[in-house]
């Protein structure tokens, strides 16, 4: 269990980290500019009660017309100081305050994309989500309104105790006295307040996750008539955020009224002390009236501070959220001495190669296989059975946790990231387009590809003659996720995608599963004349499209069944034949199915 003083030194440290990039590094330069001329600007408001002050004791005394107008013009002068220079202080700290949230953002983003697949599998884009809107949202706040107003206000109550002191230090002493009242009520609700913006910031970003989810599979949900029990699941997420928000809110807003009581307070003390002073004749009415001003003054940065406190704690529970993500290191990473590869063929051995996503949990075992350069080498198996693992851990989403993986003889975790990559290209089952062109959709494979290279690729899968019949053909705007085509053409236009990219390598992990019969042959043509001599994996469940591939692996529970081709495994009427004749109920060209009970086994 954590102890309080624990939780109250990491929101400091989270605070100290955001105000470090607003004020920190190379701008502090700009950040002591910006508080010299917040320091002009109070030194200006300071003057005026004491200048009221003045001229309050030249109507008393019975003075001139012209000593009261020289104080008149002191505290007009320095009020027009106050207006100027704390115009100069907010833009500084208003470019600062821009300049921080933008770096975050960017830092944030920028880092996410460096991380590795792991990651991904452990955050949802939902959580992920809200930590680049709702928890910058609420830096932002924190940065542009709280980070210069309580720096204001600090800067302000240490003058304006140094110059009371200075003018009476009995009344100096009367005005201070609700001073550790604030104190004291800003610390008790920020022992409230502070676990309670904590879990706010959580549960908003399990808001986020279920609604994402929601929208994504709304056709799932409107399909099955689930749309009451979606409402109903979401009702009970918010309900979570009311009850959180409504405890951090509540102890958030007692600070207010407590706050403003207590400088009331302060003004009545001084006052009353102030009027008992000028009877015994030991200060004069003028000094009395300059601390009220002072009062004022000096209540009004001390409320504002406790009510700052719930912004600072709000934006230390989503800073710690975005720092954990800026802080994350990737998992996978090139080793010290890593090379780029160089391509030799195609060549693929894996050696004994064990493999778990978590710690003491297999989900391949002892695999072992040599594939020869231009092969074509179909993988199918149950589902769970470590088809799409071995894809992972082939393009090194993942490290293996035994073995070892050769590609044209050089060991895969000594090669550049990068390099690999760019050698092997990916068609996932899962047809993802951005919000863009299908001409830049085409080209993001290949920062060097032409428009000429990507109509050459759409022409090769077959996707040319349906992009042109697109409104605006190759200029035609895609919506999110290509919401706007079907999902047999999203498809076409991810295998053209990958055409323009033009491996050395292909790992086709379902491709086809998801488009009609059709259109799945216009692809598979494509696709053997993209594949011709390049070393290439194809994960089928529909057996039929792998059946004309090199070699034919046999996956289950994470081992290697069997590995040879179609007419081969047929013939040996083991776990490939099985899987075969029940797909096709004993209509395929190799006779009779035989009796072979299937054991499935999931990883």
């Amino acid at each position: 269990m954590s102890h309080p003083e624990d939780a109250t030194e990491a929101r400091a440290g989270t605070i100290l980290r955001l105000v470090g990039r607003m004020i920190g590094g190379p701008k502090k330069g700009r950040a002591a500019l910006a508080v010299v001329a917040l320091l002009i600007s109070l030194v200006g408001l300071i003057v005026i009660p004491s200048a009221t002050g003045r001229g309050m004791n030249v109507i008393a005394q019975g003075g001139s017309k012209s000593d009261l107008s020289v104080w008149a013009i002191v505290g007009l002068t320095a009020g027009a100081v106050y207006l100027l220079f704390s115009f100069v202080a907010n833009q500084l700290f208003a470019r600062l305050a821009s300049e921080a949230l933008y770096e975050l953002q960017t830092d944030l983003f920028d880092n996410v994309q460096t991380l590795s697949m792991g990651f991904f599998f452990k955050n949802s884009p939902g959580e992920l989500s809200s930590n680049v809107t709702n928890d910058a949202e609420v830096i932002s706040l924190f940065y542009t309104t709280a980070l210069s107003q309580i720096l204001r206000s600090t800067i302000q109550v240490i003058l304006l105790v140094a110059v009371m002191f200075a003018v009476n230090w009995q009344l100096a002493l009367v005005a201070i006295l609700t001073i550790p009242l604030l104190a004291g009520v800003a610390y008790a609700i920020a022992q409230v307040s502070g676990p309670a913006f904590n879990r706010l910031q959580e549960t908003l970003g399990d808001v986020s996750a279920y609604q994402e989810e929601t929208l994504s599979g709304h056709k799932v949900i409107i399909s099955n008539n689930r749309r009451q029990w979606a409402s109903e699941r979401h009702e009970e997420h918010v309900a979570g955020v009311y009850k959180v928000g409504r405890r951090a809110f509540m102890s958030a807003l007692m600070q207010f009224p407590i706050t403003q009581t207590l400088s009331l307070v302060q003004n009545v003390l001084v006052l009353v002390a102030g009027t008992f002073l000028v009877i015994d004749g030991s200060t004069t009415l003028g000094t009395v009236i300059a601390f009220a001003g002072y009062s004022a003054l000096l209540a009004s940065p001390l409320a504002e501070m406790a009510n700052l406190i719930t912004t600072s704690l709000n934006a230390s529970a989503a800073g710690d959220r975005v720092f954990r993500i800026i802080d994350e290191r990737p998992e996978i990473q090139d080793a010290p001495d890593a090379v780029d590869y160089e391509f030799k063929g195609g060549r693929i051995q894996f050696e004994h190669v064990d493999f778990g996503y978590v710690p003491h949990s297999l989900v391949l075992r002892d695999n072992t296989f040599d594939v020869e350069p231009g092969e074509s080498i179909g993988i199918c198996g149950p589902t769970g059975a470590g088809k799409s693992t071995l894809i992972n851990i082939l393009t090194r989403y993942y490290d293996i946790t035994a073995g070892r993986i050769l590609i044209d003889g050089q060991d895969l975790s000594k090669l550049t990231q990068a390099s690999l990559r760019k050698q092997i290209g990916v068609v996932l089952q899962e047809a993802f387009l951005f919000t863009d062109t299908v001409m830049n959709n085409l080209l993001y494979a290949n920062e060097d590809a032409t428009p000429d290279d990507a109509i050459e690729a759409a022409k090769k899968a077959n996707a040319h003659d349906f992009i042109l019949g697109l409104p605006d053909g190759y200029d035609t705007m895609l919506t999110e996720r290509g919401a706007n085509l079907s999902q047999g053409q999203r498809q076409m236009i991810t295998i053209a995608r990958a055409m323009v990219a033009d491996p050395k390598m292909m790992i086709l992990d379902e491709a086809t599963s998801n488009v009609d019969t059709r259109t799945e042959k216009l692809i598979q043509d494509g696709m053997r004349k993209l594949m011709d001599d390049k070393t290439s994996f194809s994960i089928a469940h529909r057996l039929a499209t792998i059946r004309g591939s090199s070699r034919i692996m046999v996956l289950n529970g994470g081992v290697i069944e069997e590995m040879a081709g179609h007419d081969e495994l047929m013939a040996a009427k083991g776990f490939y034949h099985a899987l075969y004749m029940s797909q096709f109920k004993g209509k395929g060209p190799a006779g009779d199915p035989g009796d072979i009970a299937l054991e499935f086994v999931s990883t």
